[in-house]
């Protein structure tokens, strides 16, 4: 079984920044990650049907599946130690009640937490 794949806004510096929360405390070896503009993020990304042009979302890529927005995000909290692994409980929240946070977050994420001159 290949390890889940995080695809994220490498100019983003709160997605950095999430990246490196969830790396410090991801079960060892249990998550890789790639910036959505490098070349396996575009590979990846475009193993979804996805470009990093349309892309404006965290998605998760397991198992010949690729996750957006919220789903994305709570998918990979399953693969995170104690307590932080039991996040994936808002999974029973309905998407149509969570993404709407997701993109708030998102749509307002440079404004809140800056945009990196390269990624």
């Amino acid at each position: 079984m290949a390890t889940p794949l995080i695809i994220y806004d490498g100019y983003c510096v709160l997605c950095n920044r999430s990246v490196l929360f969830m790396q410090a405390r991801q079960r060892p070896g249990a998550l890789e990650f790639a910036a959505q503009h490098s070349g396996r993020g575009r590979a990846a990304l475009r193993d979804c049907g996805l470009s990093a042009a349309q892309v404006d979302t965290l998605v998760l890529c397991q198992q010949g599946r690729c996750y957006l927005r919220s789903t994305a995000a709570l998918r990979a909290c399953r693969h995170l130690r104690f307590p932080w692994l039991l996040l994936y409980g808002f999974i029973l929240v309905p998407p149509f009640l969570r993404d709407p946070v997701y993109n708030l977050i998102a749509h307002n994420r440079y404004r809140w937490r800056g945009r990196l001159p390269h990624a």
